[in-house]
């Protein structure tokens, strides 16, 4: 794929290597979901899938976009209905407390992509695509729900930081 100054490759820009991871790993969600919608979720397998609710192209319904203005995740395991796959996003019907809902979650509003199943993850840190680093693998979470919801990026508590422990090659010599 040969593209302008803008795109993947460029006189001025050179390789755009965070881009192109981008568009391999939700080519790689995509895949993954096309697989479900085709045979189901295997043995154990199940998604957690936080995504951004304020993107243009979310679809989602008024209430929950308004008790998640910031992300949300939902997860895909013992029920969900109607999964509809597309190049651009998914489309799947979840259960919120017996009130199912249809969602449309275009991939670039995708920030993580979990499987605990097999301690699979994705992260997607920035959604202007400009840097390789902004794609990462995470930890897989151990504990599993049918549905778990995440409050507004702007309630939760900024994770500590830990410091490094220093350790001198010394103390292994003999």
């Amino acid at each position: 794929m040969i593209e302008s100054d803008t795109g993947v490759f460029g006189m001025t820009t050179g390789i755009n290597y965070g881009r192109l991871m981008h568009q391999a790993m939700r080519g790689l969600i995509r895949n993954v979901l096309e697989d479900v919608h085709k045979d189901g979720l295997p043995g154990e397998h199940h998604f957690f899938i936080t995504f951004d609710t304020g993107h243009p192209d979310v679809e989602i319904a008024d209430w929950l976009s308004d008790r998640y203005p910031g992300e949300m995740t939902v997860v895909m395991q013992h029920w969900f209905d109607n999964l509809e796959v597309t190049g651009d996003g998914f489309a799947v019907t979840l259960n919120f407390g017996d009130a199912p809902e249809r969602l449309y979650i275009p991939y670039d509003a995708i920030l993580t992509f979990v499987d605990p199943s097999v301690e699979f993850g994705l992260r997607f840190e920035s959604s202007d695509e400009d840097s390789a680093e902004d794609t990462a693998l995470v930890p897989a979470p151990r504990a599993v729900t049918d549905v778990v919801e995440t409050p507004a990026a702007a309630e939760e508590p900024a994770p500590a930081k830990k410091e490094a422990d220093v350790v001198s090659l010394d103390t292994f010599r003999k």
